[in-house]
């Protein structure tokens, strides 16, 4: 996200592709990728999604997200599919409820990527264990942001901080224990 809370950030992304493409930027966001063996995406995600990533040679992403079990979430689709993989599944109803039975699973990581609503919807349901925001230092002045002036209030404890030789803040909090 940039510095005033924006997570789609059109007007700004070649600034953030550059700021991203830091060594250090990478190997915190991998380090986390190898942790995790399935996601969660929101419908918009996976709409933007479904056709480059099954095809993509971007590595090591690309075989990343091509392996991983994903559950996409949205009660507006009737079906999903990524490609030739086999791993893709919808939840059409009952999501919170789907995710406490991912979560009681063995299993490393469930990660969400993009999904800005889904991951919105998971923090106030407090079924989120672990926020993880890369903060980059670029103003965008306008574009979709992860929290709505109206959004509640929700506490949160710092659990991990990093700040990369280029000046990306990369946060990762958990839910206050009285959230």
């Amino acid at each position: 996200m940039t510095l005033d809370g924006v997570i789609q950030f059109d007007a700004v992304h070649q600034e953030i592709a550059e700021l991203r493409e830091n060594k250090e930027v990478l190997e915190d966001f991998f380090s986390k990728v190898e942790n995790e063996d399935s996601m969660l995406l929101g419908r918009t995600t996976y709409e933007e999604w479904k056709d480059y990533w099954p095809t993509s040679e971007v590595q090591p992403f690309s075989d990343h997200i091509n392996s991983t079990k994903k559950y996409v979430f949205s009660n507006s689709l009737e079906k999903v599919s990524w490609g030739d993989w086999n791993n893709i599944v919808l939840f059409q109803n009952d999501h919170f409820e789907k995710v406490h039975e991912l979560k009681k699973q063995d299993g490393k990581n469930i990660g969400v990527h993009g999904s800005g609503t889904l991951v919105q919807s998971l923090i106030y349901a407090n079924i989120l264990d672990e926020l993880r925001l890369e903060i980059y230092p670029v103003v965008s002045g306008s574009g979709r942001r992860l929290f709505s002036e109206n959004s509640a209030i929700k506490s949160f404890t710092l659990s991990n901080q990093k700040i990369t030789s280029n000046g990306v803040a990369i946060l990762t909090y958990k839910p206050a224990k009285n959230a």
